[in-house]
């Protein structure tokens, strides 16, 4: 539609979409890298702290070897770059290779001087900053911290989710930390971790938290139409049969779907009840959301 009424060939709009697409990708990746040497430079390695996951194990290196921790960064990378490459794309592979040069360069040259010494400021703030350089460094379709891509290699071929492998890993990684390091050096970096972590689920999925809703009902008519005209709320109605007793002599009925954020649920399941206290409704989380009538995350 937008093509036609500005007159663009579908080559040219193609071309359009995807300069822009990879500038707000370069300038994402950017920033990420930017965040993260901040992290690193101003609050981590001056006082001996390290984060979970790769960047984490880079960082315990450093302290335990002579080698300089950008070399780290690149060498522990390595191998998570080359399984991005073979699991995702080409294109991922080469904006990974790109941010963590980046990031290796930055830490090297820059210098800045120790912004507190306070240990619990500089987990926190130390966490906050890596996390969100790791955060807009995926927003750019890049990693900085290969963890996860190793993850998922592992799910693939064991009973381990994502989850449980980072979860693993960094606790084998804390336990080795608390008994070369010392345990509060350890604990803080803990500390570190959960700050960075919080911060990527925050740049990655917002603050306002999509959920699924699925509206099973024999009043699905007025159901959507109170969701769609008070609560102002896209809703989309499914055909379908009924598979279990009265319901499945009723095969003319609609199930209903609509995308509303956490804070909004609530009022939807009252809406719903008042109309039918017995309509059955499963919610389901969303990451992320594209067109319809929800509003576009500034950072999307």
């Amino acid at each position: 539609m937008v093509r036609g009424i500005l007159n663009i060939p579908d080559s040219a709009w193609v071309r359009r979409v995807t300069f822009w697409r990879q500038v707000k990708d370069i300038l994402f990746i950017g920033i990420g890298v930017v965040m993260a040497s901040i992290g690193l430079k101003g609050f981590l390695l001056p006082n001996g702290f390290f984060d979970g996951g790769a960047m984490g194990v880079s960082l315990l290196m450093e302290i335990l070897t002579p080698l300089d921790l950008s070399l780290l960064i690149i060498l522990v990378n390595i191998p998570f770059i080359y399984l991005g490459y073979k699991q995702l794309n080409l294109r991922f592979a080469i904006k990974s290779t790109f941010a963590i040069f980046a990031l290796a360069l930055l830490v090297h040259y820059i210098e800045l001087p120790v912004i507190t010494a306070d240990k619990l400021l500089i987990a926190v703030f130390g966490g906050f900053f890596l996390g969100s350089g790791i955060g807009f460094s995926i927003r750019g379709g890049a990693v900085i911290d290969g963890t996860e891509v190793l993850a998922i290699q592992v799910s693939r071929k064991s009973s381990l989710t994502v989850g449980d492998f980072i979860t693993v890993f960094n606790v084998c990684l804390f336990l080795v930390a608390a008994i070369l390091v010392g345990l509060e050096t350890a604990m803080y970096s803990m500390l570190t971790y959960f700050a960075a972590s919080r911060t990527v689920d925050f740049l990655i999925n917002g603050v306002e938290e999509y959920l699924g809703v699925m509206i099973v009902s024999n009043y699905s008519d007025a159901i959507k139409e109170k969701i769609t005209y008070d609560l102002g709320r896209g809703v989309t109605a499914f055909k379908a049969d009924g598979g279990f007793g009265e319901k499945a002599k009723n095969p003319d009925r609609n199930v209903l779907f609509c995308v509303v954020t956490r804070l909004e649920v609530t009022r939807v399941l009252t809406e719903i009840d008042k109309i039918d206290p017995k309509a059955f409704v499963i919610q389901y989380p969303i990451k992320d959301t594209k067109g319809g009538m929800i509003k576009k995350r500034p950072l999307h």
